[in-house]
């Protein structure tokens, strides 16, 4: 469903914890506000090809004679416009006679995208942001069209297949992988083309992982380096994500020298 933000919304930085909003829009009436706004508890939306994501926007509500309570919530899109996640739920909590803390549930269902929108649904992933009307005990409001932004993700797939497996010290060891993001109009998912991914190692013993080098995925989302083996331990591809796709990290394949 396309939403339409109540004013032409300004440009802003992304972030998934919102204090204040200086920059944002809003009208009402009274001395009631959204002091905090927190979505899906500080994290990015990620959804895949299957599975209905529900997540949360809490916000602390203030206003001197208490708060009633959230009469609308709504999230979208800030470059088209466009939501596809239905509000669910909303209820509130209060904290002491002047604060609440008020949640609104939304879920997401990937297998509505595409006949919800008429544009590739795919472009759904970006920034979103947060609309609410919240409103006090003795009739003040506050109507807000950015209280919050947050990323709306295309969940991602990494491989790791290091070979051969032993390898003899200072022999070549040839490590491939793939890399796909979720696909909104078919429902699966396809290679992720032209990303810089990291290839790294944990020698046996030690406690983390570092980067050797880094590899571009080709049209079709695989990946494929050779290295020099000097010892055993576990190789993986680390991938840090882009504006619409969820970083990821493949598991380890433990290669041992013979």
């Amino acid at each position: 469903m396309r939403r339409t933000a109540l004013w032409a919304a300004a440009s802003g930085v992304v972030a998934l914890v919102v204090l204040g909003a200086p920059a944002a829009h809003a009208e009402g009436k009274g001395d009631i506000r959204v002091t905090k706004t927190v979505v899906n508890k500080g994290g990015n939306v990620i959804v895949g090809v299957h599975d209905v994501k529900t997540f949360s926007v809490v916000f602390t509500v203030r206003d001197n004679s208490g708060v009633k309570g959230i009469s609308h919530a709504d999230v979208f899109n800030t470059a088209n416009n466009y939501g596809v996640a239905d509000l669910t739920g909303k209820s509130c909590r209060k904290s002491s006679s002047t604060t609440s803390v008020c949640t609104a549930t939304f879920k997401a269902d990937p297998a509505w995208f595409k006949s919800s929108v008429d544009i590739d649904p795919n472009a759904l992933a970006g920034t979103w942001q947060v609309n609410a009307t919240v409103q006090a005990r003795d009739g003040d409001y506050w109507i807000h069209d950015r209280l919050a932004l947050f990323d709306f993700k295309r969940a991602s797939t990494l491989t790791t297949n290091a070979t051969p497996e032993p390898v003899r010290k200072g022999g070549k060891l040839t490590v491939r992988g793939k890399l796909a993001r979720a696909n909104w109009n078919d429902l699966k998912y396809h290679g992720y083309s032209k990303q810089n991914v990291k290839l790294q190692f944990k020698k046996s013993g030690a406690s983390s992982y570092t980067t050797v080098k880094t590899v571009k995925t080709n049209a079709t989302g695989n990946l494929s380096t050779t290295v020099t083996a000097t010892a055993s331990g576990s190789w993986r591809w680390s991938f840090s994500g882009t504006h619409t796709t969820m970083a990821i990290t493949a598991p380890g394949d433990a290669v041992k020298l013979r």
